[in-house]
């Protein structure tokens, strides 16, 4: 495939802002946006698939959220056959699930597979086939280059299977994201960077590749803001014009994220996971990286994002459809 990805892996210039430039990879990777001519023909949304996208060319559309998004939701998932299959204590975390937004699946890999899955990061970097983004913290779609970690981790089948079931509907691997250390990124909700039409169909899981303590930096989470309206890039002042994304977007969004905190008074919580641990995360549920206590302390993870299918998936911050590229 042709893209941009390795371009713009450690570029912070203007062409980052330049939304021709992304029409231009749209154009280039266009038999990966095919699909989306039947899916905005579903929607009613009478665009070009290889133009700019964004939430305000979408109607809410209410009824297409994830079914345990919708009313009587614990009733509905308790009585349904799917539910009974699983383990009592992965019920219990469905029911945290749909009234949090969130679920701790504790010690779901074995400690020889998260060993191996270290080394696969390491020998990865060593040979120069994966490396940081520019952010400097972010390693991006290990699981293109590893079979271990596509699928052991990626597409490891107990997880898909879960998946599924919260989702009510078959789940799609859009990519994964590793860390050696702790992100300490501001508080955020995913669907700003990975969004979709009818909202909501995106869910995250987060694996701890080694133990998560204050000193190298915790996650943290605010219980039910799963809840809250979505925010897009009409809710706050994100700088986008016709021809350009803002150029401080990110950074004015987690501002507004830090008012709704705020007016809503909601209650931060941490998550302190043992190496194997995963932290799933619903779209729209708030939450960031720690500060790291303990300089030099690593903190390695992994999460991986799943759109699902049969939705329109795009970026909302940069206002581009979503690519969902293959494996190398």
């Amino acid at each position: 495939m042709i893209s941009l990805g390795k371009l713009f892996g450690k570029y912070t210039g203007v062409l980052r802002r330049l939304k021709a430039v992304y029409v231009i990879n749209n154009w280039l990777n266009r038999n990966h946006l095919l699909h989306n001519k039947a899916l905005y023909k579903k929607y009613g949304l009478k665009r070009n698939i290889l133009l700019p996208l964004g939430s305000h060319l979408f109607q809410p559309n209410p009824l297409g959220h994830p079914w345990l998004d919708q009313g009587e939701a614990l009733k509905k998932m308790q009585e349904h056959v799917g539910y009974k299959q699983f383990s009592p204590s992965i019920q219990q975390e469905l029911k945290r699930f749909v009234e949090d937004g969130y679920m701790i699946l504790k010690g779901f890999y074995k400690p020889e597979e998260v060993t191996q899955h270290n080394r696969e990061i390491e020998l990865l970097l060593d040979q120069k086939k994966v490396d940081f983004n520019y952010t400097g913290r972010k390693i991006m779609e290990s699981y293109k280059y590893s079979d271990y970690i596509d699928e052991h981790f990626f597409r490891n089948p107990r997880l898909i299977q879960l998946l599924n079931f919260v989702m009510g509907k078959e789940v799609i691997p859009f990519h994964t994201i590793n860390f050696i250390k702790g992100s300490e990124q501001r508080a955020h909700s995913d669907f700003i960077h990975m969004s979709t039409f009818p909202q909501g169909h995106l869910i995250a899981a987060w694996t701890a590749l080694e133990e998560v303590s204050p000193d190298n930096g915790t996650l943290f989470f605010y219980p039910k803001s799963h809840r809250l309206p979505y925010l897009s890039t009409q809710d706050y002042p994100s700088g986008n014009t016709k021809w350009l994304i803002g150029k401080d977007s990110n950074k004015r969004f987690e501002d507004k994220i830090e008012e709704v905190i705020q007016k809503n008074h909601l209650e931060k919580k941490i998550f302190q996971g043992n190496k194997g641990d995963v932290f799933v995360w619903h779209a729209n549920l708030i939450h960031g990286g720690s500060p790291i206590e303990k300089p030099g302390s690593s903190r390695k993870s992994m999460v991986a994002h799943y759109f699902t299918k049969e939705v329109i998936c795009f970026h909302e911050i940069s206002q581009r459809p979503a690519l969902i590229q293959p494996k190398v």
